[in-house]
């Protein structure tokens, strides 16, 4: 096997990890959740709810990152790709190709993880509101 097909599956390694990363953090991003609302439901506590804040925002963070990073190894595998034998040095430093991936707040803010975070987000902030109200006495 040739030293660039080599280099090539070692990065496509590190894709594959950081995009099944992306995807656990979503469905532990869910469930805890999901966690917190059982136990706020259950002893009728507020404050669950109020911590279920934190894991979805964390998550949402994280997932950016994971994805950037996804992207940065994405750009690396492309610009090995086209490297000539003799120049691969495997090299997994992805500062070469930093300036042709969008930033890690761009990334966070783009239109599918803020489809899928947004939503659970939006969810805790409805469930707080609900629950504040029941907790007045209304209903």
């Amino acid at each position: 096997m040739d030293s660039k097909h080599t280099h090539l599956e070692i990065i496509q390694g590190v894709i594959n990890r950081l995009s099944h990363n992306s995807f656990l953090l979503k469905g532990w991003s869910v469930v805890l959740v999901s966690a917190m609302f059982a136990l706020a439901a259950k002893d009728s506590q507020l404050m669950f709810v109020y911590l279920a804040y934190f894991p979805a925002i964390a998550f949402w963070c994280l997932d950016g990152y994971f994805l950037r990073q996804e992207q940065l190894f994405r750009k690396l595998y492309d610009r090995v790709r086209v490297l000539d034998k003799d120049q691969i040095d495997f090299s997994m430093n992805t500062k070469v190709v930093e300036d042709k991936v969008d930033s890690w707040l761009e990334i966070t803010m783009s239109k599918t993880l803020s489809a899928f975070h947004g939503v659970l987000l939006v969810s805790i902030v409805l469930v707080t509101f609900i629950s504040i109200y029941l907790k007045q006495g209304g209903c």
